[in-house]
């Protein structure tokens, strides 16, 4: 089974390189990687250029135009949307693992875990991992998987500024559950670095709760 993993980029410089340097030294013939930038200005294309065994194109600004138009592109049977500051597992299998687990499963997910050390980061992660294995709902640093021929069927990401990963998994869960991988993958906790462990729970739940009850999410976009 074949896997192509779909990284949308903007000014990501500070990570894209150590992503990509992960995926050549782990990726094997039937993973292609995928790189969608939507514009940046600082040295993001120059560090992707680098690599030859990765395609880079170019789409509109917006995490979901992004990812569609790496979809578009791309030839694996499955496809793995990845956060461009989001690692695999040290010494993973995780490419292995997707492609024998998938057969039976239409999409799924990966547990998550946050790369800072303080105590309140697993608090965090185990809350995020508790809910989405409950609910069946996930966000982008969980290296959505799926099925190609289902998400042409759901025609891909909804284009919308904020929560376009909630969406499409509330849709896909319609359809079947999801396998959660345990395995967990590792995203940046710069967001709570910067603006505050507390103050990023709040502004998180609170964009959650204003979406559930219908709150436009270019309105929730101004907000984040």
């Amino acid at each position: 089974m074949t896997l192509s993993i779909i990284i949308p980029v903007l000014n990501e410089a500070a990570s894209i390189g150590q992503l990509l340097q992960q995926l050549t030294e782990l990726a094997g013939p039937q993973v292609e990687v995928i790189v969608v930038d939507g514009g940046s200005n600082d040295h993001t294309l120059d560090i992707v250029n680098q690599y030859d065994d990765v395609n880079l194109i170019k789409s509109a600004c917006g995490r979901a135009k992004q990812m569609n138009a790496g979809a578009a592109v791309a030839t694996g049977e499955t496809l793995l949307f990845m956060h461009a500051d989001t690692q695999f597992s040290a010494n993973s299998n995780n490419f292995e693992q997707i492609q024998l687990s998938i057969i039976g499963y239409q999409w799924g997910f990966f547990k998550v875990r946050l790369s800072g050390q303080h105590f309140m980061y697993r608090v965090i992660e185990s809350m995020i991992n508790f809910r989405s294995s409950l609910t069946g709902v996930a966000t982008g640093d969980q290296c959505i998987f799926i099925v190609r021929d289902i998400f042409d069927t759901l025609k891909g990401y909804e284009d919308m500024p904020l929560m376009e990963d909630v969406e499409l998994t509330n849709r896909l869960k319609r359809l079947s559950k999801p396998l959660v991988i345990n395995q967990a993958v590792t995203t940046s906790s710069r967001r709570w670095e910067s603006k505050g462990i507390i103050s990023t729970i709040i502004l998180m739940w609170r964009l959650r709760f204003l979406y559930f009850i219908g709150v436009s999410p270019k309105k929730l976009a101004k907000s984040y």
